[in-house]
C-alpha cells in the first residue's frame, strides 16, 4: 500500500526561510511546490498547479499576500499562514485561517500541514 504523497506550496520571500521549510516537508514525505517569493509568482503556480495545501508568509518583500489568501479561500485549498505579526494581522476575511507564528519550529509546521491534510 503506498502512501498519497501531498503537494504543498511554499511562498515565502526569505530564501533561507524557504529552504528550511522546503527541507523539512521533504523530510516529511510532501511534495514541495515553489518555493514562490511574490504574490504574482504564487498565483501563477495556482494557475497551473492545485496544491494540497499551502504555507503562506503574509508578507512577501512589503508586500501583502492577501491576493493569494483570498484565491486559496476561492478555490477552497487549506492554508497556514506564517507571520510575525500573530493572529491579531491577519487580513480580513481570513481570521479563522490556521497561524504558525514566526520563528517556528518546523515540526510544528509539519504537524499543523498533517492536520489540515487529514481534514
Amino acid at each position: 500500500m503506498s502512501a498519497v504523497i501531498r503537494k504543498v506550496l511554499v511562498v515565502e520571500d526569505e530564501a533561507l526561510v524557504a529552504m528550511l521549510v522546503e527541507d523539512a516537508l521533504l523530510d516529511a514525505g510532501f511534495e514541495v511546490l515553489g518555493p514562490a517569493a511574490t504574490v504574482e509568482e504564487a498565483l501563477s503556480l495556482l494557475d497551473r498547479e492545485r496544491p494540497d495545501a499551502v504555507v503562506l508568509d503574509l508578507n512577501l518583500a512589503g508586500e501583502t499576500s492577501t491576493p493569494v489568501a483570498d484565491l486559496l479561500a476561492a478555490r477552497g485549498i487549506p492554508y497556514v499562514i506564517a507571520t510575525g505579526y500573530g493572529a491579531s494581522g491577519l487580513p480580513p476575511g481570513h481570521q479563522k485561517a490556521m497561524v504558525l507564528a514566526k520563528p517556528y519550529d518546523p515540526g510544528e509546521l509539519i504537524s499543523m500541514l498533517g492536520r489540515l491534510c487529514a481534514a
